[in-house]
């Protein structure tokens, strides 16, 4: 932010800051013509002592001896900072200022650190130029450098004094009129004055034939440059490139700097370079880490049918955003849909990548159709690959919306809690197992009751276990939470979804954080029997014809009969290549919900691929009307053949509700 327009008198005035408050907000703000006591100068704590530089006496009344404050015992009057007459001054100086640069985390927090700690203590005025955009860690900055005006802060407004000399004090720098929110950007010419005192690394005087050409540069043509030893150039230095320059400035009614003030000004710098280079860094790492969670999560949820899904994820801190916790809902075959949550230990980086195998090895399992103990035991198999100390644990289930079932295997994982329709929450009784990763185990797979209306709740330990309470307490926590919330919506009403996860994340306390969480609610609609037709066709050549009529039956009762001409064709087109190649019976069903799905399955593994049928080829045009007429369509593999399915949008003017 550039430096507010100077007082008419000629008094430098504060820029705010991007908050609102004043620039030296935070730093003792003293009048510029008085000076405190030496002897209470240096007893101030050096933390918050700011030592001052040389600054004239005051002006002293006609005839009054040099001197004449002190033997009267009068104090003097308020006005200029006191100056740094030891070298004790300076080193208490530079230790609270760097102390002050070091606590800033990110790049405005430094930038803000460095012009408090220096203004008005060590300067009246500080210009910040920062690269743009700032190179961070081995980067090698493309195009020529170029500085940005990243801030600029002034002393307050000054009393009405005259100088030692009784003129009205000069301007120091001219108005620097600019936006609050406007930007300056200096491109620093190759080969020019400002790049040869930027590479010199070393502050620089006004009035050294360096800086008088580079400050026109940096500050731009149309103001004019301190004249004197009442500005310092000094670059910023990072590890490993000049990534800035600071400018300080001095009022004329204040002392000018001397060769001390420019290794002050050379520390200031080094340190708010580095602090800056680190700052850099860990916003990169931050921003990888968010990255690489972001990616490792589902961005959103499947909408399968007959289930809906909510879920949530916490890291453990701030300053921890990346774990081993994951959740996924993958659509399986024949409208089921797989429900996984697992936690890999820790929460690292490390912990994030293996998560990330493991959750695309869950992923192509579940694309198999294994049952959900399989399922883990190749998860165990993978993370002994990954490494001796890959452990983790995992739970998996399928929820079958027609049979309104639900196969669960758990592998070392908190177990699941139902919420029924009722407000009843039940913790399942699911075989725990041992972690993945451990080796030589066998996983047990249990199948439930999934009522419609219930809701199912995954999530990982990081919610239930904590410094304060063991695991099996939280566990007992979470169901009272969630039958209290069933309570308020009534027992013929399941609460929200969305609400109940928020409200299941407020039982967290102030020592609940320790782990990173990951939730995953699942809420059980199901798809009524008389939404449903399902067939077994013998593999003969009557079976197409007989699959037209059964589903043109099932149309017929549900009120659909104009989509009896596409699914005919479609079921006719689908089954025919099924019956080609099977050698068992095919079955076919048809789902009614939002859609009207269509399944065809058979035991030949091989999945059908469209192509491009040539004039004169009698067939190889099925699947192009399947991919021509339907809303979707696909082919999964399953364990003991394939599933070939279409769903097609039901007609507009169709509200028939599911179930009647």
């Amino acid at each position: 932010m550039a430096a507010g327009p100077a007082d008419p008198r000629g008094a430098l005035r504060s820029t705010p800051n991007s908050s609102g408050t004043p620039a030296g907000d935070g730093l003792p703000q003293q009048p510029r013509r008085a000076a405190a006591s030496p002897a209470a100068s240096a007893s101030a704590d050096a933390e918050h002592s700011q030592p001052h530089s040389p600054s004239p006496e005051p002006v002293r009344p006609s005839g009054a001896p040099a001197g004449d404050e002190r033997r009267s015992g009068q104090p003097r009057p308020t006005g200029q900072p006191t100056a740094m007459r030891r070298d004790g001054d300076r080193l208490r100086f530079v230790g609270a200022a760097t102390r002050r640069i070091a606590r800033g985390i990110d790049l405005d927090e430094i930038v803000m650190g460095l012009c408090r700690a220096t203004v008005p203590t060590f300067s009246d005025a500080i210009l910040v130029y920062l690269r743009e955009p700032l190179p961070v860690g081995d980067e090698r900055p493309l195009g020529p450098m170029v500085l940005r005006l990243r801030r600029s802060d002034r002393i307050p407004d000054a009393v009405e004094d005259l100088d030692t000399d009784g003129v009205q004090p000069t301007v120091l720098v001219p108005p620097i009129e600019l936006a609050p929110d406007s930007t300056e950007l200096c491109e620093v010419r190759a080969g020019g004055a400002l790049a040869e005192v930027l590479r010199g690394v070393r502050p620089v005087f006004a009035d050294s034939p360096a800086a008088l050409a580079a400050l026109p540069e940096l500050l731009g043509g149309d103001r004019s440059v301190p004249t004197g030893r009442r500005a310092i150039l000094a670059p910023l230095r990072g590890r490993r490139r000049v990534i800035g320059a600071a400018v300080f400035l001095r009022q004329p009614n204040r002392s000018a700097f001397d060769a001390d003030d420019l290794l002050v000004a050379g520390q200031l710098a080094t340190h708010s370079a580095l602090g800056i280079d680190k700052a850099m860094l860990y916003g990169r790492e931050a921003y990888i880490a968010d990255e690489l969670q972001r990616t490792m999560l589902p961005e959103t949820l499947p909408r399968p049918t007959g289930v809906r899904l909510a879920s949530r994820y916490l890291p453990a801190a701030e300053t921890a955003r990346v774990g081993g916790d994951w959740y996924d809902a993958i659509p399986l075959p024949g409208s089921r849909v797989a429900l996984v949550v697992g936690d890999v230990m820790g929460h690292s980086m490390t912990s994030a990548a293996i998560m990330g195998q493991l959750r695309t090895t869950a992923q192509t399992l579940a694309g198999l159709d294994l049952p959900p103990q399989e399922v883990l035991h190749h998860l165990d198999e993978q993370a002994q690959r990954l490494g001796t100390d890959r452990m983790a644990t995992c739970l998996y289930a399928v929820y079958d919306p027609v049979a309104h079932r639900i196969t669960i295997a758990n592998a070392g994982h908190p177990p699941p809690i139902m919420l029924h329709l009722g407000g009843r929450a039940e913790v399942l009784r699911v075989p725990p197992g041992a972690p993945i990763g451990v080796g030589g185990v066998d996983f047990e797979a249990v199948e439930l009751d999934a009522p419609a209306g219930a809701t199912l709740l995954l999530y990982t330990d990081g919610l239930v276990e904590s410094r304060l309470r063991d695991v099996w307490t939280g566990i007992e926590q979470l169901r009272e939470r969630l039958a209290a919330t069933a309570q308020l919506t009534g027992p013929d009403h399941s609460p929200p979804l969305e609400a109940l996860c928020d409200d299941v994340l407020d039982m967290l306390g102030p020592g609940d954080r320790d782990d990173d969480i990951a939730l995953l609610a699942a809420r059980f609609d199901g798809i009524a029997p008389s939404d449903v037709a399902y067939w077994t066709l013998d593999p003969e050549d009557a079976a197409p014809g007989r699959a037209r009529r059964l589903a043109r039956s099932a149309l017929t009762r549900w009120g659909l009969e104009e989509m009896t001409d596409s699914v005919e064709l479609l079921v006719s087109e689908v089954v025919t290549n099924a019956v080609r190649y099977a050698s068992r019976p095919v079955t076919l069903r048809l789902l009614r919900t939002d859609v009207l799905r269509c399944e065809v399955g058979d035991d030949v593994p091989q999945l059908p691929r469209q192509r491009n049928a040539r004039a004169t080829d009698e067939g190889g045009r099925g699947l192009f009307l399947v991919n021509r007429l339907t809303r979707r369509w696909g082919a999964t593999r399953l364990s003991t053949g394939k599933v070939v399915w279409f769903e097609l949008a039901r007609p507009a003017g169709d509200h028939t509700p599911h179930g009647d």
